[in-house]
């Protein structure tokens, strides 16, 4: 007698729907108004698309970005025109050695009239902020930014005053010249979500350059770089990213890798749970970015030296060796079994 859980002849068989990627949440708006944001700084920057779509990353992922280069490789040139990109207030502090805490935070003043003390705001009060060389203000000032940069407010003499939404710090710092420089400590260092590498333009891009330069394009005023968000604009985006889905083996492979830096025989130091946090919200944005509505592994391993490099700490013996810490990054990654 057949059993009568025999399999069906295969041509009755009612074949599986193919499975469907359309995302389901509407990302027209947001990629149109980031697709308008990169053809604004195009006009004056060649090339770094790289970069610019970590910076748009990090902005959507409402995270602050050190910029590391050498001179003349448009690291403050582009933190500038993002901010123009944003119809948000702006300001720039130069860090220099003799630069105080109060020229950052700002200072109370005594009015002789009222017989009491008046907060006077710093330039860390505005939406965007570049600070340029970081690593020239001695280790008081850095930690001037520590709680500003976490907590986005600043205390001062007993009264907590919240920075406005959104806010966003843009830092750049030379990794050559070392006289004169202090180097950043690790906490804060560990709240950046990026510490972005600005390389050299390919041989291609910097023909572009000449060209443009010689053709009398190469003093184009930044006014020509038109705002493209608001502040609720730029609200709106970031509550969509932030529903983003991210399905559980997402989430187990971001804390196997970040993980793995706290046993690594490379490291001396591990990243910490927030490491895992910006790779969390870093790949959310990302994914968004690039038009879906969930997040891969892809997103994550593209996003994992950006995260991971300025929060993890060589053995004297790796640095002896030569090793860098995107190295150990991608060792890592390779040692963990990609989910699907």
């Amino acid at each position: 007698m057949e059993n009568e859980n025999t399999l069906q002849p295969a041509e009755n068989q009612v074949a599986a729907p193919e499975p469907s990627f359309a995302p389901r949440t509407d990302l027209a708006r947001l990629t149109a108004q980031t697709d308008a944001i990169r053809q604004e700084i195009g006009k004056i920057i060649v090339g770094q698309t790289e970069l610019l779509e970590l910076l748009l990353t990090a902005v959507l992922a409402d995270g602050h970005v050190l910029l590391e280069g050498v001179p003349g490789v448009a690291k403050t040139l582009m933190a500038k025109l993002l901010a123009r990109t944003l119809e948000v207030p702006f300001s720039r502090i130069q860090f220099t050695p003799d630069l105080m805490p109060s020229d950052v935070l700002g200072t109370s003043v005594f009015r002789q009239n009222k017989a009491d003390f008046e907060f006077r705001p710093g330039p860390i009060f505005a939406s965007v902020v570049l600070i340029d060389e970081i690593n020239r203000a001695p280790a008081k000032t850095q930690s001037a930014l520590f709680e500003v940069m976490e907590e986005r407010t600043v205390t001062q003499d007993g009264t907590a005053y919240p920075m406005a939404e959104p806010f966003l710090v843009l830092a750049t710092q030379n990794p050559i010249e070392q006289e004169g420089t202090y180097r950043l400590p690790e906490a804060q260092l560990d709240r950046f979500l990026f510490k972005l590498h600005v390389g050299y333009p390919t041989l291609a891009e910097e023909v572009q350059i000449l060209a443009g330069h010689h053709a009398g394009l190469g003093s184009t005023h930044l006014e020509a770089v038109q705002p493209i968000l608001s502040a609720a604009d730029l609200q709106a985006l970031r509550k969509q990213v932030r529903q983003q889905r991210v399905e559980a083996h997402i989430l187990e492979y971001i804390a196997k890798l970040v993980g793995q830096t706290r046993t690594h025989k490379s490291l001396y130091l591990g990243a910490s749970p927030r490491a895992s946090l910006a790779l969390l919200n870093g790949a959310k944005a990302l994914a968004a970015l690039r038009g879906r509505d969930f997040v891969t592994p892809e997103d994550v391993q593209f996003l994992a030296p950006s995260v991971l490099r300025h929060r993890i700490m060589l053995t004297p013996e790796r640095e002896m060796e030569g090793g860098t810490p995107d190295e150990v990054v991608k060792q890592i990654m390779q040692s963990i079994e990609v989910p699907r």
